[in-house]
């Protein structure tokens, strides 16, 4: 099935294996709330690492079942972090939340060299559903969140990254925009010119399962008439289904713009670790923390 909205996602993962989430320093009630619903839709398992005694009167304050959850009692914020982490590698989970635990502590506990969850050799990145009301698909975009200047091999793993999440979500062979300010090739423009070596890889079989070109500019990436002015064809103009951005400026301001000022919809998680995290903001509401635990347990 191919999903065009992010609440299809909740119908496909009911057919599929129930998959663990472990969330981490899970002491407020957002992240209570969000691993709740998850339960509830039948989406996951949940495990909640924190402080058992707060826990417990969270979900007695919000009439929430405690004995949904199993509750790993650890009330050290970081030692939370890699206790979850540590469930995750003894195969007690398949999914990683972010909780109350500060971003920097939780991201430490995933890049520990000995006790994290990351592969020699792999590249931690930031990959964004986005469910925007004026674009007629789902756009799948990185990196918003975690490489602010991606280089050229780092890029490669962020289009694969975007490739693999467009599989999952049934999209048979999606159409990649790798992003730059003008889709002509400027030997000025660093963002330029790897785009157009990222595409001629893809050209090449170095990358494969997707239609992929660059440079391109958003508008024709996205728009059909402004790629039919500008006299773009290909595959991809006009009609993208994934956007690689320049650098973690551009990707941040799309994202929060679309949900800020499109009205937009979104759910996200890291990847290139052993399994896929949730890293939520603060400022995300239920809703898009439910749709990255939904986008997580799809991909895990």
């Amino acid at each position: 099935m191919k999903i065009t909205k992010l609440d299809q996602m909740f119908e496909v993962l009911k057919s599929h294996k129930k998959k663990t989430l472990v969330a981490a320093f899970a002491n407020d009630e957002h992240s209570i709330s969000a691993v709740n619903m998850a339960i509830d839709l039948g989406l996951v398992d949940g495990t909640l690492v924190g402080d058992q005694e707060i826990i417990e009167k969270i979900c007695l304050e919000h009439q929430i079942d405690a004995k949904k959850f199993k509750i790993v009692h650890e009330p050290d914020e970081m030692k939370a972090a890699y206790k979850a982490v540590e469930l995750i590698n003894a195969g007690e989970g398949n999914l990683l939340m972010k909780g109350l635990v500060s971003t920097d502590k939780y991201m430490r506990a995933i890049l520990d060299k000995e006790k994290g969850l990351m592969p020699k050799g792999a590249i931690l990145s930031h990959v964004t559903v986005v469910e925007n009301p004026n674009y007629h698909k789902l756009l799948i975009v990185g990196d918003v969140a975690i490489l602010p200047a991606p280089e050229l091999h780092e890029k490669v793993a962020i289009t694969n990254y975007l490739i693999r999440t467009a599989h999952a979500l049934g999209i048979e062979k999606p159409k990649v925009a790798i992003l730059a300010a003008t889709e002509q090739v400027s030997v000025k423009m660093v963002s330029s010119t790897e785009a157009a070596i990222i595409s001629k890889m893809a050209d090449r079989g170095q990358i494969k399962g997707a239609f992929v070109d660059g440079p391109l500019s958003l508008d024709v990436a996205i728009d059909r008439e402004s790629a039919n002015i500008k006299k773009v064809g290909g595959h991809v103009a006009g009609d993208a289904d994934c956007l690689v951005f320049p650098n973690i400026e551009a990707g941040n301001v799309f994202y929060k713009m679309n949900s800020k000022l499109a009205g937009g919809e979104q759910g996200a998680m890291v990847v290139g670790a052993k399994v896929p995290a949730v890293l939520s903001s603060r400022g995300d509401s239920t809703k898009t923390k439910l749709y990255s635990i939904a986008l997580a347990a799809l991909t895990a």
